[in-house]
């Protein structure tokens, strides 16, 4: 049986992800209306593992006894003031959601909830990726972002990005 504040905390990450996605979301569109449909595409991926992870942590609660609780989903509040400044809100908010990571994972440990852990330890490492990935996309903006040339070959490599289904088996 779960601990009833790691279910609250796993509640609350629920809640977190889909403001990911919808956070992600605002962010594609923006690029897109900016004409950097690659950029835009990007965003539009990751909005769709955010929602990914959402329902990872929906179904890991189901399946062990935990009440799912769905709360309202806040509008993204970050001004979308320029395409750089929108990738490092990116990152930004990837290092916050690695810090709720770590909370959950603090609480399962201080109750010894090893399956929570277990589970958790999917979340940690995606998590480094995506802080990485976050990272390396504003330093290749960084490079190459003032060259039209360049800029274009960075949406272009952006663009061809694919969806692909996270492989977690719970």
């Amino acid at each position: 049986m779960l601990n009833e504040n790691v279910v609250k905390l796993l509640n609350q990450q629920i809640n977190e992800e889909f403001y990911s996605a919808y956070l992600y979301l605002d962010f594609s569109n923006y690029y897109y209306d900016q004409g950097l449909a690659g950029f835009g595409n990007w965003y539009k991926i990751q909005a769709q593992e955010e929602r990914d992870h959402a329902m990872l942590f929906l179904r890991y609660l189901q399946n062990n006894g935990g009440r799912v609780v769905l709360e309202a989903v806040a509008k993204p509040d970050v001004d979308l003031v320029s395409a750089k400044a929108i990738l490092a809100e990116g990152l930004k908010h990837e290092q916050y959601v690695t810090s709720l990571i770590h909370t959950i994972y603090d609480a399962a440990y201080s109750v010894k909830d090893f399956r929570t852990m277990q589970f958790l330890d999917w979340f940690v490492k995606e998590q480094g990726e995506e802080e990485n990935n976050a990272d390396t996309l504003i330093k290749k903006f960084e490079l190459f972002g003032d060259d039209p040339k360049s800029l274009y070959m960075l949406d272009s490599e952006l663009g061809a990005r694919v969806y692909a289904a996270p492989s977690l088996v719970l």
